[in-house]
Formats: structure tokens, C-alpha cells, sequence
């Protein structure tokens, strides 16, 4: 007998009721290489207040995500959502429906069954009118600070410095990375690759929270493009369904967010959700076990198998407390003395001068300090990684040079390398942890070494 009682179906039932925002592709969903992102309407940031239009978002302050109107129409499953809008930013129902309604078309207008193509900065131009159109100039910086403040869920915010290492208990995701770390105690315990959302559906930026582990969850299908034909929306599927694509368990990190299973191997290190952090099931169930090791709750792998086994049966697993879950945004990162440049697959122009050299300023580094093969490697691994996922320039100054944006699908997979790995001689000793117990393993990434002229 289980020392550790689960929590009443009828307090799952209550707990599921919110989260059913995040829809992931099933178990073995094709993997599909695309062109170049499609028609996402992304709002760029530049909308957020107080920011500039043009100026490059900082690893480790820019907490703000992207926004997207399937983000937005997201937000609106929430019923407090339209009375916060009328409350906080003086909206007229009217400016709430117009809202509705362009956030319902620009999700109904994309499929999983269709390559996307096109371009983000364009998207984001044409979205960004969008919006205006609806609540007028003067809104729209009010609306899109909202909305981030919403999306990030009020849990607090991220380290004001990049790459900062926790000294707490605490889950850390680096969307760029593909990589979820669980520290205990400022130790890092496990590493796992995992995979994230669309750029149509990015992953959030900033803190939220895990309360509790949801085992065999059911799931209720959104009325979304990609559900039609394949269940009816509304209808609920239960747990341990063949057409249910959480997994043997979800944990819910604040709505539409979850970290999940139901994923095939071959997503993880690319996208894989709609706005949510995907693990295979063997691995999803390692993962409960480590947080709930981490955060001082019994949990055993034998009720993680008595769970599996019983997979029409939905049970709930409370933290004994609470564990933070930081999700960022870095693709400068210095890493056990080596310096990583991740793709910037959110298209968010992070990899920018400016913004390693705030990396480098943590460890007391310059750019100046570093030998001139060592600037030119690193200059060069910008420039290749600032990128999109599609491999467009993701400055906005290129953006009118890639041509209009065409609707369609969603973007799958990440077009050519995600990391430059280069050796730094200042750096030696210095940065993140690496991976610990890497879940799954990966090859080693070969470093780019400079070469000692020779006198």
C-alpha cells in the first residue's frame, strides 16, 4: 500500500478543468522540414512598453515573449480574461470581440497538415496592424505589456543577470537549448532535451510554478484547425486514449502551459507543442520522479509504474512545495567554460554584440580580453545563429529583404545547425553547469578551437 494517498478524483477533475489550452501533436506526429515560418502574426516586441522599436532584446531582462494570436486566443479560453481587459487597460466589449475575432481567424488559419512558410518580421508588421486596428496606437503597448504579464503568470520574474546559475530548488528551461535542468539545493541533479513550442505557439519567457503532477490526465480537444477530423472539440478523452497526446502525465506550470509526455523521440530538440515543454513517456515519468524527489515528495517508481498500469484511472500527486519553473530565453550562453550561441529559433534578434558582451561582463570578460581568432570565431558564430528557424536573418532591419509572409502550417523542425560550441581560454573554469545525467544522451559537441599563429 502507497504511503503517499492520492488527492480525490474530484479535485483532478477540478485541476484538469483549466488546462486544456496547451494541444500537442500524438505520439509519432511527422516531422516535417519547412521552408521558412509561416503567417504567425506574431506582435512583436517592440509593442511591449517602454521598449524600443529596433533595440535587441537582453538575454536576461527581455522577459517579454513574443506575442501571437493563437497565444492571444489562448488567453481568451480563460474566462477572466475579456472582464481583466475591460478592467485593467479600459477595453470596450466591442475592442473585446474585435480582439476574439482576430485572434480566432489568425489560429484557425493554421494547420499541421501543411509546411509553413514565410516570414516572422513580416508576420509581426502585419499582425501588429492588426491589433492597432482593433484598439487604436495608443493601446496596443498597454495590451501587448498585458499580455505578457498574463502569459508569464505573475509568479515573479526572471534572474537580472545571464546565465545565472540557481541556489535554490528550482526547474530551469532554456527554450533556444532545447534544455530543462532540475537543481535541488543549487545542485544540479538531471538535464533533459526536451521539446518546445511552435514559433506560432512560442514558449513562454519568465517564472512560473509546479503544485502538482497529474497522472493519466484527460484531455478535452480545443476547437482549433488541427483538432478537426481528428477528435470532436469538446469531447473529453480520457486518460490512457491512443488519441489523448499528453501522455501517461502532465504538470501544469500556469495556463496554457504544461510539461508533458506523449512525445516521439524524434521531437525532442525541436518543436513539438502549442506554447508547452514535451518529453517522451519514459522520460516525462523520470522527470516526475526527480521533481518530486526535489522538492521533498514521496514519490516511488513503483507508484510510477502502479500509475502506468492503470492508465484509465486519474490520480494527482500534490508537491510537498511548490518548485519554481524559470523559463528562458538565452542564446548566449557560457557553459563549464565554453561559450554556446544557440539559434535564435523565436526569432527574438538576441544574438547580437551587445548582448554577448553582457554575457562576457558576468565572468569579468571583455571582448577585448579574447584573442583575435577567438573574436572572429565568436563574431562569426553571431552572425550564423542569428537566424530564425528557417534560416532568415532575424534582425528587423532584414526583414523587408525575405518577401511577404505566406499562411499555412506550423513550423516544425529547426533548418541547419542550433549551436556554435567555441572554446574561450578566459572562460576556462566558468559558466553553467553542463549537463548532468543527460536524458536522452547526446554526442559530445565538437568545440571550435582557434588556432595559435604560428611566430
Amino acid at each position: 500500500m502507497f504511503r503517499h494517498p492520492p488527492i480525490p478524483l474530484a479535485l483532478a477533475a477540478a485541476l484538469l478543468a483549466a488546462t486544456t489550452a496547451c494541444m500537442t501533436t500524438t505520439t509519432g506526429a511527422p516531422s516535417k522540414t519547412s521552408g521558412a515560418n509561416a503567417d504567425v502574426n506574431v506582435v512583436a516586441t517592440k509593442l511591449n512598453a517602454g521598449s524600443e522599436a529596433n533595440a535587441p532584446a537582453s538575454p536576461s531582462t527581455a522577459n517579454e515573449t513574443p506575442i501571437t494570436l493563437p497565444m492571444l486566443d489562448a488567453l481568451f479560453a480563460d474566462s477572466t480574461f475579456a472582464g481583466a481587459l475591460r478592467a485593467k487597460l479600459g477595453l470596450t466589449g466591442e475592442q473585446i470581440e474585435g480582439l476574439r475575432k482576430v485572434a480566432r481567424e489568425g489560429t484557425a488559419k493554421l494547420s499541421e497538415n501543411d509546411a509553413a512558410s514565410g516570414s516572422t518580421a513580416e508576420s509581426a508588421r502585419e499582425a501588429e496592424e492588426k491589433i492597432k486596428g482593433v484598439v487604436g496606437e495608443e493601446k496596443t503597448p498597454a495590451l501587448a505589456a498585458f499580455v505578457n504579464e498574463r502569459w508569464a503568470d505573475g509568479k515573479g520574474v526572471l534572474p537580472s543577470k545571464p546565465n545565472t546559475v540557481p541556489t535554490d530548488t528550482r526547474v530551469v528551461v532554456n527554450a533556444p537549448a532545447f534544455r530543462m535542468d532540475v537543481f535541488q539545493n543549487g545542485q544540479l541533479l538531471k538535464t533533459y532535451r526536451v521539446g518546445i513550442g511552435y514559433p506560432e505557439f512560442p514558449l513562454a519567457q519568465g517564472m512560473r510554478e509546479a503544485e502538482q503532477i497529474i497522472f493519466n490526465p484527460t484531455w478535452t480537444p480545443p476547437d482549433e484547425p488541427w483538432v478537426r477530423g481528428r477528435v470532436q472539440p469538446g469531447q473529453v478523452i480520457p486518460a490512457g486514449s491512443g488519441m489523448n497526446p499528453l501522455g501517461p502525465l502532465k504538470i501544469p506550470i500556469g495556463a496554457p502551459s504544461l510539461i508533458h509526455g506523449g512525445k516521439h523521440p524524434e521531437r525532442l530538440g525541436e518543436f513539438a507543442s502549442h506554447g508547452c515543454v514535451g518529453l517522451t513517456n519514459a522520460e516525462v515519468q523520470d522527470f516526475a520522479l526527480t521533481l518530486a524527489g526535489a522538492s521533498g515528495t514521496e514519490l516511488t517508481p513503483e507508484q510510477v509504474a502502479y500509475y502506468w498500469q492503470k492508465r484509465g484511472r486519474t490520480e494527482v500527486v500534490k508537491l510537498g512545495a511548490p518548485v519554481p519553473v524559470e523559463l528562458r530565453y538565452e542564446t548566449i550562453v557560457v557553459e563549464d567554460g565554453r561559450l554556446h550561441v544557440y539559434r535564435d529559433v523565436y526569432d527574438r534578434g538576441t544574438n547580437t554584440e551587445g548582448n554577448l558582451r553582457k554575457v562576457l561582463a558576468v565572468y569579468g570578460v571583455k571582448l577585448e580580453d579574447l584573442s583575435a581568432q577567438e573574436r572572429t570565431q565568436v563574431m562569426e558564430a553571431l552572425q550564423q545563429m542569428a537566424h530564425d528557424a528557417h534560416g532568415n536573418p532575424s534582425r528587423p532591419e532584414d526583414a523587408p529583404l525575405r518577401g511577404k509572409s505566406k499562411s499555412g502550417g506550423v513550423t516544425y523542425n529547426v533548418k541547419g545547425d542550433k549551436e556554435v560550441v567555441i572554446d574561450i581560454a578566459a572562460l576556462r573554469g566558468k559558466g553553467y553547469p553542463a549537463p548532468a545525467n543527460l536524458t536522452p544522451p547526446l554526442p559530445e559537441p565538437r568545440p571550435q578551437v582557434a588556432e595559435t599563429k604560428k611566430k
